[in-house]
């Protein structure tokens, strides 16, 4: 018998889905992306302020994703304030390359919540939308 999948969606998932609210979409904000995963459809907009020096200091998120990408979503939001497009992209590397077994975990704090989507590549591309959403409205 082949070994089982590690549950996807557990507590921790959805309440960190359920938590996206506390990042609610803001249409004042200037910069505005979006991203969606080409493997499962998850789509998230995303809308951010950044100060002089680049850094991001306000984020609204519009998911229309499943529970895995709206908790990546989450860890993103959490964590990506004060940071400049260069650390998201070098960021969202070590992710992509953590999630395809190429690379140990990234140093983004909390990213251990998702770590059993691992084993499930179809939600990879839902897992990196944040990310992505963030890059495109950095551009």
């Amino acid at each position: 018998m082949a070994p089982r999948a590690p549950a996807l969606y557990t507590p921790a998932i959805l309440g960190a889905a359920a938590s996206l609210a506390d990042f609610a979409w803001d249409e004042s904000l200037p910069l505005k992306g979006d991203a969606r995963s080409r493997s499962c459809g998850s789509a998230i907009a995303m809308a951010l302020s950044i100060d002089a020096a680049g850094q991001v200091v306000r984020i609204g998120i519009r998911p229309h994703a499943c529970a895995v990408g709206q908790a990546a979503a989450h860890v993103f939001a959490l964590h990506a304030s004060g940071l400049t497009r260069d650390e998201i992209s070098g960021a969202r590397a070590g992710l992509a390359a953590w999630l395809s077994g190429e690379a140990p975990a990234p140093p983004w704090p909390g990213i251990e919540l998702i770590a059993a989507a691992r084993a499930y590549p179809a939600r990879h591309g839902a897992i990196l939308l944040a990310w992505d959403a963030a890059l495109a409205a950095l551009a």
